[in-house]
């Protein structure tokens, strides 16, 4: 039986913007996304929240609670990929990127032409027009 993969997704929140990463790898390369990836057996989902933030961005987060859940099985071309999305608040860390990150930036201006996967509707429903 298919099951679908469970990820997460963070909007993290800093004084003049929204935290962006350049994705490093397909699918979606060298597309705007926010950070977050695919939550490991055993872990719980904010874990894999502030784990998946430190990893691309190098930032320490707290977690302020979810937007909401996005489960289009279509919002991922490798498959049914259904994300939680939390929205969190830098508390640590420095801006670097890392892990699967190429890049990681600060947005006032949303780049919603240059976003990857559904990120451009989460970044809405979560205040960032």
């Amino acid at each position: 039986m298919r099951k679908p993969i469970l990820s997460v997704d963070v909007v993290v929140k800093v004084p003049g913007g929204v935290v962006l990463v350049k994705r490093k790898n397909e699918p979606y390369k060298e597309r705007w996304a926010l950070p977050g990836g695919f939550v490991r057996y055993g872990e719980k989902v904010e874990e894999a929240a502030k784990r998946e933030v430190k990893e691309e961005t190098g930032l320490v987060v707290k977690l302020q609670g979810p937007i909401s859940v996005y489960s289009d099985p279509k919002r991922d071309p490798r498959g049914h990929v259904v994300s939680i999305c939390f929205l969190a608040q830098r508390v640590g860390g420095r801006l670097k990127a890392a892990s699967d990150a190429s890049e990681v930036k600060v947005f006032r201006r949303i780049p919603r032409r240059e976003l990857a996967f559904d990120h451009a509707q989460i970044l809405k429903d979560a205040g960032f027009r």
